[in-house]
């Protein structure tokens, strides 16, 4: 009868009592040892194909996902909880938007949530400032919020009447849309300084989380 790990993990080992058969002794000891190592994956389809039936995940188990580039632990709940953040993806922008600096992005935050970076402008002319809700890119529909989020952000435009205008609103739809609105006032910004809207430090959870 194998015994225990003095650890308590519950990892067995063979005694010199149990019937002599190595290829048992061996299996039992190293199934008993993998899961409390971090298991790597080659992305989390491989993980979920892998960790069913007899090897379903278990609460505080660790795993790392190569093509994801993030760790993962087993919760109570049965979720996974990311330990790391993600890698940097950059956003879709709509026709007429790009990136103005700072690598526009998402990613995924140790512990949850989804955290957004960078700033963008308008290719050509002004900000769109007749009070529409206007469109100016995207994040998969995977990692938006349940419901619309909104925040308020850095800008930096100047009117037409010479007035700078520094905040602009965000919001992000269950979707993935981004959209934005700013004040009225033909806020164009100038050739050495355009008119921009940053993203740091926008953090919101994705339904589910």
């Amino acid at each position: 009868m194998p015994k225990n790990d003095s650890y308590g993990q519950a990892v067995p080992f063979p005694v010199l009592a149990d019937a002599p058969n190595i290829e048992t002794a061996m299996s039992s000891l190293v199934n008993g040892l993998v899961p409390l190592t971090v298991m790597r994956f080659a992305n989390a389809n491989a993980r979920s194909a892998t960790l069913i039936g007899n090897l379903k995940p278990v609460p505080g188990m660790i795993t790392y996902l190569i093509a994801e580039d993030r760790w993962e632990a087993r919760q109570g709940d049965n979720t996974w909880l990311l330990l790391s953040d993600g890698p940097w993806t950059p956003f879709t922008f709509s026709s007429g938007y790009a990136a103005y600096g700072g690598s526009p992005g998402w990613r995924r935050k140790a512990g949850g949530g989804i955290e957004l970076r960078g700033r963008w402008q308008k290719n050509s002319g002004s900000l769109i400032d007749t009070g529409d809700i206007t469109k100016f890119g995207s994040i998969p529909s995977s990692v938006a919020p349940a419901a619309v989020r909104y925040f308020l952000c850095a800008s930096n435009r100047v009117t037409a009447s010479g007035v700078t205008r520094y905040t602009a609103r965000i919001e992000i739809a269950s979707n993935g849309d981004m959209s934005y609105n700013v004040e009225s006032g033909g806020g164009v910004g100038t050739s050495g300084s355009p008119a921009w809207v940053s993203l740091d430090g926008v953090q919101f959870s994705p339904a589910g989380d």
